[in-house]
């Protein structure tokens, strides 16, 4: 059976398909969820946090790296079975250390991708933003974020997805963290036991911090992350456009100001030149008044500090 379209059918596809790419994307560049506008263009580009676990004889490093505008881009030259498929936007690479291992690659893990980043079957990117005041659970009651829910990773047979938490930092409370943080620094010591868990964390170099939180394996893969920003707050995009978008009261009041004494010299000048063919100083209106300003001036400032200097004297006439 043959199925024919019509010209205006075609058009409307391609009308429609901007549309369809823009949603199965997570656009993080204009987030909207709940009536709430976030900006977290800022936080695009590949950012790597590592979760570190004994694994006998050894230990077993994993390393998450994710993107949440694009997909990643794959290293050039990088072999086929160490990186993940075109199309990726969370991958996770398991290295193997220990005493026969020198960072062994034990596996490669597609987390969230689209449906061609994975070999061993159709994934589903589909992103999700939730705002996590909004958020089913009681314990999101009390945050300020927006969570990305991003799927599509499959890996020996099993769906994978990504469960990111951006939560609002405020400038106030990073500052509060850093210092604890190199406070704990000096007071930790060398530790040469057993090796234990890590969680790593990043600094993603806008004043945040991505953090690994979890990941476990039931009937589905789940990796969970914690992105500490600014660009998370609710206010943020206006604190933005308040700053950059708008000038104050007073700002234009000393443009005006200086604008209207331009015009006002400029004009002034003109006319002395055209009516009178004034040259130098003579060109400027009120030109005696404006070169008696210093001297005005000095006269004032002179004035003052005798009034400052003698308001402590006594008045009326002086003993003979």
């Amino acid at each position: 059976m043959r199925l024919l379209y019509h010209p205006r059918d075609l058009y409307t596809l391609c009308i429609l398909l901007p549309a369809f790419t823009t949603a199965i994307t997570p656009g993080c560049d204009q987030v909207v969820t709940d009536k709430k506008h976030f900006d977290l263009g800022p936080l695009g580009g590949a950012h790597s946090v590592f979760w570190s676990q004994p694994h006998s004889p050894g230990v077993l490093n994993t390393t998450y790296t994710i993107d949440i505008c694009k997909p990643l881009i794959k290293p050039k030259g990088g072999k086929q079975d160490e990186t993940c498929s075109s199309g990726t936007y969370v991958c996770g690479i398991e290295r193997k250390y220990g005493p026969d291992t020198n960072g062994t690659i034990m596996g490669v893990r597609p987390i969230a991708a689209e449906g061609r980043a994975t070999s061993s079957g159709a994934g589903n990117l589909s992103p999700r933003w939730t705002l996590m005041s909004k958020s089913p659970s009681n314990s999101d009651a009390e945050k300020e974020g927006v969570r990305l829910e991003m799927g599509g990773g499959i890996y020996s047979g099993k769906k994978h997805k990504v469960i990111v938490e951006l939560l609002c930092l405020r400038e106030e409370e990073r500052v509060r963290r850093e210092l604890l943080r190199e406070r704990q620094e000096e007071d930790s010591g060398g530790d040469d036991g057993e090796p234990q868990e890590i969680k790593g964390a990043v600094d993603d170099g806008k004043g945040g911090t991505l953090k690994f939180v979890s990941f476990t394996e039931a009937e589905e893969g789940t990796l969970r992350l914690q992105w500490d920003t600014k660009y998370a707050c609710e206010d943020a995009r206006d604190k933005e456009n308040s700053g950059n978008g708008h000038w104050g009261f007073f700002t234009w009041l000393i443009i005006i100001v200086f604008l209207g004494i331009a015009a006002y010299l400029i004009f002034g000048s003109w006319l002395n030149y055209n009516r009178y063919g004034a040259r130098g100083w003579d060109l400027l209106p009120h030109g005696d008044t404006i070169r008696d300003i210093p001297y005005l001036f000095r006269d004032w400032m002179r004035r003052v500090v005798d009034t400052v200097q003698g308001g402590g004297s006594r008045g009326g006439y002086s003993a003979v």
